[in-house]
């Protein structure tokens, strides 16, 4: 785990252990308070029916205000709503929950593939604690001189399955703590679901491009819980 360790610390890690944060991700506001292994995670937008919702997630509940009411959700779409909130704020601060303990972690080296060195991390999840998506797989690429992330890649299985591989392509420290962009991929044979290959895919022009994945607006504050509630 040291290489991850040294990451988070690179990231500022240390600075979202307290912290406050707001970003806009397309076209939605998010806002992520933290104290510890406490938190809560907020999204807010207008609909197609022009109306006004907003998601909040803590460790125990989820719940969907729609024109400040208490939305009636099946279990089924309050799973995947919660689901969706937490996937943007991990990746938003990766690499900072690589050292949760639901993370299974295998350290493979060093690859050449980019045209610099990087060190590669596989990163499997346990049952216990590792979300619904406990079953996927993800790699990670931390350059070897300063421990950035630069590179990722996953596949998944809801929806039919596929694979993604992310290249971060800007990267700003706000308030001690790096926010990157990153262009999303998807490997030209979908087939290919080995996350550990991709890297040599990405090099030999393997992959197609499906979006960007871009922060906007982002701010940062050192707060408590209590000050956020």
């Amino acid at each position: 785990r040291w290489v991850v360790e040294q990451a988070i610390i690179q990231h500022g890690g240390s600075e979202l252990d307290t912290s406050l944060v707001n970003f806009f991700f397309r076209e939605r506001v998010y806002t992520a308070a933290r104290v510890g292994n406490e938190f809560l995670y907020e999204r807010s937008y207008i609909d197609k029916e022009e109306q006004n919702v907003k998601d909040a997630l803590n460790s125990q509940t989820f719940t969907r205000m729609i024109n400040g009411e208490p939305a009636e959700l099946t279990a089924k779409d309050s799973s995947a709503y919660a689901n969706s909130l937490n996937s943007v704020m991990y990746f938003a601060f990766l690499p900072y929950f690589l050292t949760d303990p639901a993370v299974n972690m295998e350290y493979q080296g060093v690859t050449e593939a980019f045209g610099k060195s990087h060190h590669e991390l596989k990163v499997t999840f346990g049952e216990e604690g590792g979300g619904k998506d406990f079953e996927d797989e993800y790699a990670y690429w931390f350059s070897t001189d300063d421990f950035t992330l630069n590179y990722l890649a996953y596949n998944f299985l809801v929806n039919g399955g596929g694979a993604r591989f992310r290249e971060a392509y800007t990267s700003r420290r706000i308030a001690g703590v790096i926010f990157q962009d990153y262009i999303n991929y998807k490997p030209l044979d979908e087939a290919r679901r080995d996350v550990l290959a991709f890297d040599e895919l990405f090099a030999a022009g393997q992959m197609d491009t499906l979006s960007r994945i871009v922060l906007e607006e982002v701010e940062v504050d050192d707060v408590g819980m209590e000050d956020y509630k």
